[in-house]
């Protein structure tokens, strides 16, 4: 192979959020790192593709392990709730067989005239335009006073990226979507709550601010659940709802304490950047990776795709790992190896049992609950539908974000695996995206392309259950949960095991302010002085590329009165 790596690193990793903000670390501190993927693209399981560059993915993952269950959904195969079949396509519209080919052709039935205004969206049109999309495989947000939102500040990573606030938070009840009350000023402007809830719920928000200084308050029910808290502390059916589903956001058997702490990091978060505690990064998550993959190269840290590690040397007396063999027979010596868990050999693990994630990503065509702006970007919960199903999480965003083409919007939808992808989250679907029942009714948003997919969700293993040298430091993938808050903690309880005198993550200089050093005193000669270089020179072309289709991309939106928010930029307050 031509492709030649240094054959002496200080850490040695693998693609995702932990390891990219590992190596960030550890490049900063002045160790030498080597990041080497077997995949063609960064952030691993963090990605962001295309919609092209996700329909090859999909093509690569149907036999993969880490990925199952892969289903791209003919449009047509929605229905409503009384089983009747969804209003046909448009006359240039197409649908998905399968296998992903575009078939059938189908008028647009005279019965749904409000449909017909509709801008028309083919699959055909998506193909054409989908260097538009930017289509995460793992869908979270970021509590702007959260652990990751704290590191990018600290660091100083934040530059490489911008953000915008999540404008509303919304939720499933009786059979409609509805606007959340989270905010003083949402709570007193809510049509949805009388004068009397509004009070109680501000109360009962308020105590939750500052619970731990009222132990008396909830000490009897430290074993109980946070259900049986709500209850009785004379909330409402509506404030029930609302606190659990969509300010707590945790299921009903949640202990007490755990359900307060969840309450008490929403509220926290409330204000610092806008209206809800959320953000999202623009061009979508799988940024954030790459953000901190530019910090480490901007220090050192060399990257190779399309390369990796075919097996561990290890040390006969102590048994540590002291090389790697890789791919291309070349040894590595190494004095640590991070690893992300899909590369353990299941005779590695020691009865590691996964947990799985049930994910889909559907591209529609209107939003879920109309505004006077189409430049929405929202979180919606849905509850279990049914006893024993999961509660999902949803987030719709729209072409502000960049990650879809204008007139659509790219939904995301989340849950703990109780059964396939398609088996816990096409009954969401069902309900949420119909065609509107008679002429006279407002249309709900039609999806013009789907796909579902199973993730393995390793975040419950921990170090006693893999049989590895002690300077092998497995990370996990991508969990469940909102946030990444597990992520950002494993990250720096790796690196005190790599580094345990070094502070995590010091902030950055500016770029005007770096020196490199001319005879290249790092690793192998010059040769990390001159990655960096490359890297940094790469990475501000693209940053360049980005900004130019944005301007590109920004005069086609159609914004409505209310003018949608400028990127929010991360800086303490």
């Amino acid at each position: 192979s031509w492709i030649s790596v240094p054959s002496t690193a200080d850490i040695l990793l693998h693609l995702g959020l932990s390891e990219s903000v590992i190596a960030a670390a550890c490049a900063r501190v002045g160790q030498r790192v080597l990041h080497v993927d077997r995949r063609s693209y960064y952030a691993a399981n963090w990605a962001s593709f295309t919609f092209n560059g996700l329909l090859s993915w999909i093509d690569d993952n149907k036999v993969c392990t880490y990925f199952t269950l892969l289903f791209i959904t003919p449009v047509n195969s929605f229905k409503q709730q009384d089983q009747e079949e969804c209003a046909p396509l448009a006359e240039d519209q197409q649908i998905l067989s399968s296998d992903g080919e575009p078939q059938g052709e189908e008028q647009l039935s005279g019965s749904a005239p409000t449909q017909a205004k509709k801008k028309k969206i083919s699959y055909t049109k998506i193909v054409k335009e989908g260097r538009r999309f930017n289509i995460d495989l793992v869908s979270k947000l970021m509590y702007s006073r959260g652990l990751l939102v704290d590191l990018l500040i600290k660091s100083n990573v934040s530059r490489y990226a911008e953000f915008k606030n999540v404008s509303r938070i919304l939720t499933y009840r009786q059979g409609k979507v509805e606007q959340v009350p989270c905010s003083r000023a949402d709570v007193f402007g809510s049509k949805e709550l009388t004068v009397v809830e509004k009070r109680m719920l501000m109360k009962f928000l308020t105590f939750c601010l500052d619970y731990e200084q009222h132990p008396e308050e909830y000490q009897d029910f430290t074993e109980r659940s946070f259900w049986e808290f709500l209850q009785n502390n004379m909330l409402t059916e509506n404030l029930q709802h609302f606190v659990l589903h969509s300010i707590a956001m945790v299921p009903r058997e949640t202990h007490t304490e755990e359900g307060l702490r969840s309450t008490q990091h929403f509220l926290r978060s409330l204000g610092r950047y806008g209206n809800t505690p959320f953000l999202f990064p623009i061009y979508g998550l799988g940024e954030i990776p790459q953000c901190f993959c530019r910090m480490c190269a901007v220090f050192g840290g060399i990257y190779c795709l399309r390369h990796s590690v075919q097996c561990l040397v290890l040390d006969k007396e102590s048994g540590r790992c002291k090389a790697v063999i890789d791919t291309c027979g070349q040894r590595i010596s190494c004095s640590h190896f991070v690893v992300e868990d899909g590369y353990i050999r299941e005779e590695q693990r020691k009865g590691v049992e996964h947990k799985h994630i049930s994910r889909a990503v559907l591209i529609t065509d209107g939003l879920l609950l109309q505004s006077e702006s189409e430049q929405q970007i929202s979180l919606v919960t849905v509850p279990p539908l049914e006893p024993g199903a999961p509660a999902v999480r949803l987030v719709e965003l729209c072409s502000s974000t960049m990650t879809c083409m204008p007139g659509t919007y790219l939904v995301h939808l989340t849950c703990p695996s109780s059964g396939s992808a398609r088996e816990d989250l096409q009954p969401v679907v069902s309900r949420l995206f119909t065609k509107p029942a008679s002429a006279g009714e407002e249309g709900t948003p039609a999806v013009l392309w789907a796909v579902y997919f199973n993730m393995r969700d390793s975040t419950a293993a921990d170090r006693s259950g893999y049989d590895l040298p002690g300077n092998v430091h497995v990370c996990s993938g991508p969990d469940a949960a909102l946030g990444s808050d597990h992520s950002i903690r494993l990250a720096q309880e790796v690196f005190r095991q790599l580094a345990p005198h070094e502070e995590f993550c010091p902030p950055a200089p500016n770029p005007e302010d770096i020196v490199y050093d001319g005879d290249g005193g790092q690793g192998e000669g010059a040769g990390f002085s001159e990655a960096a270089q490359a890297e940094e020179g790469a990475a501000e072309e693209a940053e360049e590329s980005k900004e130019k289709e944005a301007s590109q991309e920004s005069s086609p939106v159609e914004v409505g009165e209310m003018p949608d928010p400028p990127p929010a930029p991360l800086a303490e307050e």
